[in-house]
């Protein structure tokens, strides 16, 4: 790139609760979290890459996906967490056909996939990769 100096790059996103998202990316998720000087989150993530989390006064859950995990076996990954008390069946099957746990069949599409929701309602995912 030319024009400015990059030093790294991360990903972030807004939640309405900083505590509750510190306690399910933490504890639920097992993730490694740290809480910044102003009070925000630092997720790190296994791969080594890092995402900002910071409280939105007026936060509106992501449209779209904002995590991805690429698990080895997603019917271990979904079983795991449901145990931890996260639903992982969130979309109706008319707008993605999955089984009562939600896993939706990639096939010949993509990978299998399951997503659920962070207690600010964004959206991830864990797929089998």
């Amino acid at each position: 790139m030319s024009g400015f100096a990059v030093d790294g790059a991360f990903s972030g996103f807004s939640v309405d609760d900083i505590d509750a998202a510190r306690e399910f990316y933490g504890t639920t998720l097992g993730l490694d979290v740290s809480v910044d000087p102003m009070g925000f989150l630092d997720l790190r993530l296994p791969n080594g890459g890092s995402v900002f989390v910071y409280p939105k006064p007026n936060h509106e859950p992501a449209s779209f996906t904002i995590l991805n995990f690429p698990v080895p076996d997603i019917e271990a990954a979904v079983d795991d967490l449901i145990s931890r008390g996260v639903d992982t069946k969130i979309y109706s099957d008319e707008e993605f056909p999955s089984d009562e746990r939600g896993i939706v069949r990639g096939g010949e599409h993509g990978p299998d996939i399951a997503w659920f929701r962070d207690p600010a309602g964004n959206v991830l995912a864990v797929m089998q990769g």
